[in-house]
């Protein structure tokens, strides 16, 4: 159950360095920058840990997944990014699948 944990927390700190990234304004932003860097470290930091456990296969996929819908739902309420009903239902699949693959496991 550990590894699921790590998996969770590893996904979510890919959403903390995407959304510092892109405050960053290509690293030209300190503390942005810096919590890009740190989040990216935390993360695969995270996903080795969960890989002690999981297949990579899965872990790999459920780790990005979370990271893009995180992400795409993040950018859309904070960064007035384009939402539209084919968006949502391809969140809602992308969400589907990491299900998917953890009840696969």
């Amino acid at each position: 159950m550990i590894s699921w944990l790590y998996l969770l927390g590893a996904g979510l700190f890919e959403i903390v360095w995407a959304l510092a990234l892109k405050e960053s304004h290509g690293f030209s932003k300190l503390w942005p920058s810096v919590v890009t860097v740190v989040g990216m470290v935390f993360s695969v930091w995270l996903l080795a840990l969960a890989l002690k456990q999981l297949p990579i296969g899965t872990a790999y996929a459920i780790w990005t997944g979370i990271g893009a819908a995180g992400t795409v739902a993040a950018g859309m309420c904070f960064f007035g990014e384009p939402v539209s009903v084919l968006r949502i239902v391809s969140l809602l699949a992308v969400i589907g699948g990491i299900i998917g693959l953890k009840l696969a496991h």
